[in-house]
């Protein structure tokens, strides 16, 4: 689990879950390295936060870093099955992770919320529910702040509400949920795992682990999903079909669906109905997903830079029937399925603003449909605000990527919404 005080630890990757570890370990008397592909000059509020002593190796490594290291800790964006991780497999190291440290030292009970998409809201509205119980709830893992640092505060009597990456549970060496939801299934970082049986296989070890008294829930409107009850021991129920439907204020059947699961978890927790409604009723939305962020002459605009992949922005798309949408789309990403999502788009907007590194394919999916190219995202917000008309909503829901254009979706979103006030300042 964590190396005997005084021995060496690397840290792969310093965003907050390496911040983290190297935190936690130095903590326990652990000697941190931390390693990172970016220079210096990139990490300068990552390196502000390092604990004292911590040795750095910045702008590209080998794997000599793994000199004198009793440990290597991966954050999720290193691929699992890297040159630098299968060497320290090699030599016979502990190879782990922010995410399996926690759910190897965590005491309480962890609800784990996974899928391709609909995690994010799923996860928050699952705290919201939780929240209306006895019990002290907390909600992290790849939503909001890492959990490792609260580990301290957390005992038998909480509940841990986890959002889990593929990354995240293909890193853990026993990743048991007292109750799983797996939310849908559909093609995303095949980059990163190969394939689709791959990917679904990374998703369903968050099943396998669990135990006969515990609860899986999926969607059994998935295909995919329903496939994956064979692989649990746990009691399975179908979340889709929970009742009574909760009254969700967010736009979209997918957040129908979401409160659906929330609902489902409330349950499979001991809540009665009346706690569970209130719950998802006082769920304010997450975000960067459908995220209102105002109305300028008659034009709403929504932030939905949460959607990394086309089946993400479908839904996004879907979440307005019957509206004219001018359409911000484009970013970093292959081996998509856009079949679907580029015939929504020809048929729900107005007008579509591309950019980033995949707008010279879309441009050329998209011929005879009304297309206008920008350089930046601020471009697009301008672009965006000329095309709408009274009554249309304006719509970020890039259906890629943001490693091309920005840092993270995060950093995606509120650059947009930046950019719209601005513009109507």
């Amino acid at each position: 689990m964590i190396p005997p005080a005084g021995e060496r630890a690397l840290v792969v990757g310093l965003g907050r879950s390496g911040l983290a570890l190297a935190r936690f370990l130095s903590d326990h008397g652990v000697r941190v390295r931390a390693c990172d592909l970016r220079p210096a000059d990139r990490l300068t509020a990552a390196l502000a936060q390092l604990p004292p002593g911590t040795e750095t190796v910045l702008g590209g490594y080998d794997v000599r870093v793994l000199e004198d290291c009793a440990a290597v800790y991966a954050s999720p964006g290193v691929p699992w099955h890297s040159e630098l991780l299968e060497r320290a497999r090699a030599t016979s190291r502990l190879v782990s992770s922010e995410i399996d440290l926690f759910f190897q030292l965590c005491t309480a009970p962890i609800v784990g919320v996974t899928g391709t998409n609909g995690k994010t809201t799923t996860t928050a509205m699952a705290g919201s529910v939780l929240a209306q119980g006895p019990r002290p709830v907390v909600v992290g893992g790849n939503i909001g702040d890492t959990v490792l640092d609260r580990l301290e505060e957390l005992t038998p009597g909480h509940w841990v509400v986890l959002e889990l990456s593929s990354f995240q549970i293909e890193s853990c060496h026993h990743p048991h949920a007292r109750i799983a939801a797996v939310l849908n299934l559909t093609p995303d970082h095949l980059d990163r795992h190969g394939t689709m049986d791959a990917y679904v296989a990374a998703k369903a070890r968050l099943l396998e682990f669990q135990a006969a008294g515990d609860d899986a829930l999926l969607n059994g409107t998935d295909r995919r999903c329903r496939e994956l009850a064979a692989l649990t021991p746990a009691r399975v129920a179908w979340f889709d079909e929970h009742r009574p439907v909760p009254p969700v204020g967010l736009p979209g059947e997918h957040n129908r669906l979401n409160a659906l699961a929330a609902a489902a978890i409330g349950r499979a927790a001991g809540l009665p109905d009346e706690a569970i409604e209130e719950g998802v009723r006082r769920f304010p939305g997450v975000e960067h997903r459908l995220e209102l962020v105002g109305e300028w002459g008659g034009r709403r605009w929504f932030n939905d830079s949460k959607a990394t992949n086309p089946d993400a922005g479908l839904v996004g798309l879907r979440a307005f029937p019957g509206t004219p949408v001018v359409l911000i789309a484009g970013g970093y990403g292959n081996g998509f399925e856009l079949a679907e999502w580029l015939a929504a788009v020809r048929e729900q907007t107005r007008a579509v603003v591309l950019l980033g590194a995949s707008a010279d394919e879309l441009q050329e999916r998209l011929t005879g449909h009304r297309v206008r190219r920008a350089e930046s995202l601020e471009e697009a917000v301008e672009l965006a605000g000329g095309l709408a008309q009274p009554g249309d909503t304006v719509l970020l829901s890039p259906a890629y990527k943001s490693y091309d254009i920005c840092a993270s979706y995060e950093e995606r979103g509120r650059r947009f919404k930046e950019a719209v006030r601005a513009l109507h300042a």
